[in-house]
């Protein structure tokens, strides 16, 4: 048996990774500082806590998100099975229920007997130790100093948000209706339909709003794609209204007509007891988000169970530090997994764990690395964090931007993009027949595991 691997952060990446080892008979000390430290942002101590929203992306086939899930299910992934087993309604999109998934996630690497859980924050890393960093965008002071030692220079971070949670009772369900974004899926998000005068009235209130206090400490540089919805106001009256409040695709079915804008409420558990506004992260102070978001029609009387708040998102300078294998140029022993290395959302997450935990796994038993191929999803995504630009370097979600452009020009973008899906997932057969060849997984997914 070889030596242990430590596995540091027992997030969605790090849990994955150590689900992949412990397949591959290599047993795993899996550190996870809460509930001894607990994070700004984390509510438990369970594992793989989901912080900003509970959406794993669209499972529409032929869209990125769902080849890069597609190619992580054919991989074995721990994560996205149990995901399944505790989804809750959300049109084409496979969400969960938060603290159902976490629970499970929880319970079911802890079972693992590979798997010793030590609750105990890690501030010193070893580099002759084979060690995966998944702490995550939360990653503490202590570490992320020893990070920065690591690498020779000083670590980065961004500020991410998070979106408010409402009661579902306190929804005046007289105001809203049920309905998915161009009709995709079943309809399974509240929509609050705004007039014209309605969305002046919310946009002034929202842009007025006094925004929570920055400490000395912050340098609020947030990531494009995770915007504060005052910071997309402040770009012009009608953002809001081509982004989160977007209303194209939902007719309010009781007047056969399209609201001059829309605010999407998604189930945020399988109770449905609450529900999340969709890209309504924010900024703002407590009491100013109660009066603003009050004036949304159907949340006159809502009662919040979170408010929406900002909080650190930390990140290495992937292109100047890891190899294609995830693992450190300067220390081939240390692996990064998760947001940490640059990827950005829970989906690519979990892929930053699942392969981390493959190469770890190899090394740890004397076998071969072999990054994902160019052409699937998992590899596009760990060549960009790999050669983006240093200089410029911003963490990234699965697209088709990613992969590369086919030989041949397809213009119509749904064929298009399905035969990238095609030759990335033939790409994919062939590097799963390479990694299953050179290890004879001690355990296997079980598709009996109970069900949430």
């Amino acid at each position: 048996m070889s030596k242990a691997i430590r596995i540091v952060g027992a997030g969605l990446a790090g849990a994955e990774a150590a689900w992949q080892c412990a397949r591959r008979g290599v047993p795993i000390e899996l550190f996870e500082m809460r509930p001894v430290r607990s994070t700004p942002a984390h509510q438990t101590s369970d594992f793989a806590e989901l912080v900003c929203s509970n959406s794993l992306k669209s499972e529409s086939e032929n869209t990125a998100p769902w080849l890069l899930k597609e190619e992580m299910r054919r991989a074995g992934s721990l994560l996205l099975q149990l995901a399944r087993e505790c989804a809750v309604p959300a049109g084409h999109a496979l969400a969960v229920d938060r603290a159902a998934f976490a629970a499970r996630v929880t319970e079911v690497i802890s079972q693992e007997p590979l798997i010793t859980v030590l609750r105990e924050e890690v501030s010193q890393i070893d580099s002759a130790e084979i060690t995966i960093i998944a702490t995550g965008p939360l990653t503490s002071n202590a570490l992320a100093e020893e990070i920065a030692r690591l690498t020779g220079a000083n670590h980065l971070s961004f500020y991410d948000s998070i979106s408010p949670i409402v009661e579902a009772d306190s929804i005046d369900m007289e105001k809203v209706y049920l309905a998915a974004r161009y009709d995709k899926g079943t309809a399974d998000y509240i929509n609050c339909p705004m007039s014209k005068e309605e969305y002046d009235r919310f946009y002034d209130a929202l842009i007025s709003a006094q925004p929570v206090e920055e400490k000395d400490w912050e340098n609020l540089n947030y990531f494009e794609s995770c915007l504060p919805i005052e910071e997309i106001g402040r770009r012009g009256r009608d953002t809001l209204r081509f982004g989160p409040m977007k209303p194209v695709g939902l007719r309010d079915p009781r007047t056969g007509k399209t609201p001059y804008a829309v605010v999407q409420l998604r189930q945020e558990n399988i109770r449905a007891d609450s529900y999340n506004l969709v890209g309504f992260q924010n900024h703002l102070k407590f009491g100013e988000q109660a009066q603003v978001l009050r004036l949304i029609p159907g949340l006159e009387n809502a009662q919040f169970l979170r408010y929406g708040q900002i909080h650190r998102n930390t990140y290495i300078n992937a292109p100047t530090l890891l190899s294609e294998t995830l693992q450190m140029i300067e220390h081939p022993h240390i692996f990064f997994a998760g947001q940490i290395c640059g990827v950005e959302g829970y989906v690519e997450s979990i892929a930053a764990g699942l392969m981390a935990g493959i190469h770890a796994a190899a090394l740890a038993t004397g076998g071969e690395s072999v990054p994902p191929p160019r052409e699937t999803a998992l590899g596009s995504l760990v060549h960009y964090i790999t050669h983006a630009n240093a200089k410029n370097f911003q963490p990234a979600n699965i697209t088709f931007d990613l992969l590369p452009p086919l030989q041949k020009k397809i213009r119509d973008r749904k064929e298009r993009h399905k035969r990238q899906c095609d030759l990335a997932l033939e790409a994919f057969e062939r590097w799963k027949q390479m990694i299953d060849q050179a290890y004879k997984p001690a355990s296997v997914l079980s598709s009996a595991l109970p069900v949430c």
